[in-house]
């Protein structure tokens, strides 16, 4: 049974994530702090955490940076945070989808269960795919520049994969979310582009370069081909 890592300081908000959870038939871990929560994360080494970004003792966004230091696990956030810019800096620090309060229970044992789907599918699929010198183990989950390996997201992998599986061709930013979220709940476009900016801050040589994955204005990403 996988186990969900609930971070979350509202007591009411925290029991109705759990019981919706542990009806979906996963084990739940809570914290309501998020010095609380990077310990339980080595602890416990969970499947995902559910992280509140209002969290009383230190701002959610830290705690997500942390996280990532900590493991490489899945990250779905939580925010009640009107401003855009909130979610995308969130997304820009690793997470890998969010949900905003007031959220719908069912919606969010959904993303759950989508990011989860993109990491077990990444590391069930045996194939291997190398273009230029970027090398993708979707097995193993392991991506290689140059023979330098690099620490991907679920959602980052998941992108680098169907970028991959066709090199040259054009995806829109709404067919780059499709692939990536695979749920039909409305997510927006500019979330494409901060994980697109974390993808390249790991693959490119050089600050700024766009080697390997190119933007097409007005339409979307490619991936170079050789």
């Amino acid at each position: 049974m996988e186990t969900i890592l609930v971070v979350e300081d509202e007591p009411g908000i925290a029991r109705l994530v759990q019981d919706y959870l542990e009806r979906a038939g996963f084990a739940v871990a809570s914290a309501s702090t998020g010095e609380e929560a990077l310990a339980q994360a080595r602890a416990r080494r969970p499947a995902l955490v559910v992280l509140d970004l209002g969290l009383p003792d230190r701002d959610g966004l830290d705690v997500t940076r942390d996280l990532r230091q900590v493991a490489n696990v899945p990250i779905v956030m939580l925010t009640a945070r009107g401003d855009e810019s909130d979610r995308i800096v969130g997304l820009e620090l690793g997470a890998d989808d969010y949900v905003v309060k007031p959220f719908s229970p069912k919606e969010l044992v959904a993303r759950v269960r989508a990011v989860l789907r993109r990491s077990e599918s990444s590391r069930s699929d045996a194939e291997v795919l190398s273009v230029l010198d970027v090398v993708l183990d979707a097995r193993r989950r392991r991506v290689s520049v140059a023979g330098r390996e690099v620490e991907l997201t679920a959602t980052e992998f998941a992108l680098l994969e169907t970028l991959m599986r066709e090199p040259g061709r054009v995806y829109t930013r709404g067919q780059l979310l499709d692939a990536v979220h695979g749920v039909s709940f409305e997510s927006y476009e500019r979330a494409v582009d901060a994980h697109v900016k974390n993808l390249r801050r790991k693959l490119e040589p050089e600050p700024g370069s766009r080697r390997y994955v190119q933007t097409v204005h007005g339409v979307g990403y490619r991936f170079a081909e050789d």
